[in-house]
């Protein structure tokens, strides 16, 4: 004779699996999320290159230019076929999983109804008022007539618990095949596209090789134009380090200090000031709403010409074309600046913190104004060389430069 399973430890069993199952997908929902928005983040990056150009339209007559360019658009577009491989990888696992719980969800439904079906079969045979009287009568005893009834009561429930399960399994079952087919949908999109990204990417490759080729044929000529430019950006950042230098000076004078300390003598309000935005590291907004960095902080190798390096005392930022300039932080207007080369130069006191803006036109502050945060101070200028609007952007603790990306949110 073939033992049979209890009912309520093969419900138990297949709740356990259910919900170890459903942690599993939780936790695999969560890593293709970020992946997806990693994914649109890195869209939405390459989208901006593409308006950039546009918006910076001026034939650009530098092949420096146009490398450093291409460079980016290489770097972002590499990692976004990264990331999509990522997302095609994790529903292929995904679909897997599916496919075996579609297999236990068909055995699952054949026993359930198995069972339902012998029940049933069962019951018909007795189906019978007469046989429930008659299964009542033969009782020996008031006790066991009622626990009979109580037995009857709990079969009709058992039979309707089956039933429920039956048709909660058949719907999961449709589900799940739905789902299947919509991540298999996906996929295909997903593949779809890194095959065209792929494709793209070959083509900047190509055109990056050739541009480097041009470049190296002349490397002398365009390393003294990097070298010359290089200069004239070191000589700016003398000219903004003596305002703030003199500042520094007058303030300690003000207090009554020694002249030569290199530290701002602060009020009250201004070590409070101060305190905000240190407090604020890593929190701060970029100075203007869209853009991206194009040359970082401190020295860099040249990409093209691996003997050039460059040195940076900010972050440069390309941006679109009259784009607002905005303050990161409340504060007062230190300086106003006319630079040449550089257009105009705006430094904003936050205490004994400074943070400055180059290449500003259209000015809508003065000097000695009290900034509000995201106040607008002016728009980004074209760079005379390239055509592009690029502003470059530093922050400083008195006399000591530090790394803005290291200060504004994460793109």
């Amino acid at each position: 004779m073939r033992k049979t399973k209890s009912p309520y430890s093969f419900t138990l069993l297949l709740a356990f699996c259910l919900l170890f199952a459903g942690q599993i997908g939780h936790s695999q929902n969560i890593t293709r999320k970020q992946l997806e928005e990693r994914r649109e983040a890195l869209k939405a990056e390459m989208a901006q290159l593409n308006r950039l150009r546009q918006s910076n339209n001026k034939k650009e007559t530098s092949l420096l230019t146009q490398v450093q360019d291409i460079d980016q658009q290489i770097k972002v577009r590499a990692d976004l076929i990264r990331v999509t491989n990522r997302q095609a990888n994790l529903l292929t696992r995904e679909i897997d999983e599916n496919l075996n719980k579609l297999e236990n969800l068909r055995d699952e439904l054949k026993l359930l109804k198995t069972d339902y079906a012998e029940m049933i079969q069962k019951s018909y045979k007795s189906r019978s008022d007469q046989s429930r009287v008659m299964f009542l009568l033969s009782s020996e005893s008031f006790a066991q007539a009622y626990k009979r009834t109580q037995y009857m009561k709990q079969y009709a429930a058992y039979r309707k618990k089956q039933g429920d399960q039956i048709k909660e399994r058949t719907e999961l079952l449709q589900q799940t095949n739905k789902d299947l087919l919509e991540q298999k949908a996906t996929k295909e999109t997903l593949i779809s596209e890194n095959r065209k990204a792929k494709q793209q990417l070959d083509k900047e490759k190509a055109l990056q090789d050739k541009l480097v080729k041009e470049i190296r044929k002349q490397s002398s000529t365009y390393a003294a134009q990097i070298r010359k430019k290089q200069q004239e950006t070191d000589k700016i950042d003398k000219q903004i380090d003596k305002i703030i230098a003199d500042a520094i000076a007058a303030s300690n004078k003000k207090a009554g200090k020694s002249s030569s300390s290199k530290d701002f003598a602060l009020t009250p309000e201004g070590r409070a000031l101060a305190s905000d935005f240190a407090f604020n590291k890593g929190r701060l907004i970029w100075p203007v709403e869209r853009g991206r960095v194009i040359r970082p902080f401190g020295e860099s190798r040249h990409p093209t010409l691996p003997n050039i390096t460059t040195k940076n005392s900010g972050i440069d930022i390309e941006t679109t074309t009259d784009a607002a300039v905005r303050a990161v932080f409340k504060g007062e207007v230190l300086a106003i600046q006319n630079v040449k080369g550089g257009g105009l130069a705006i430094s904003i006191r936050h205490g004994d913190y400074i943070t400055v803006y180059y290449n500003i036109k259209n000015l809508t502050v003065e000097k000695g104004d009290k900034i509000a945060f995201k106040q607008k101070l002016g728009e980004v200028g074209k760079n005379a060389f390239t055509g592009k609007s690029v502003m470059k952007f530093r922050i400083q603790k008195n006399l000591t430069k530090l790394n803005p990306s290291s200060w504004v949110t994460k793109r």
